[in-house]
């Protein structure tokens, strides 16, 4: 999309977030079954922390 003048504006969140979403869609259709909550958020880079009792 491009601004008056022609200045080209861009998201940086938005196309971030489509290519988590791109890379998700490639582990997927790699997969032979389901992803685990665990391999998505490898594909994502999401650290999963440990909750104090």
């Amino acid at each position: 999309m491009a601004a008056a003048g022609g200045t080209a504006v861009q998201d940086h969140v938005a196309l971030a977030e489509i290519e988590l979403c791109g890379e998700l869609i490639i582990a997927a259709s790699a997969a032979e079954d389901r992803l685990s909550m665990e391999c998505i958020d490898e594909v994502l880079r999401v650290e999963r922390r440990e909750r104090d009792g």
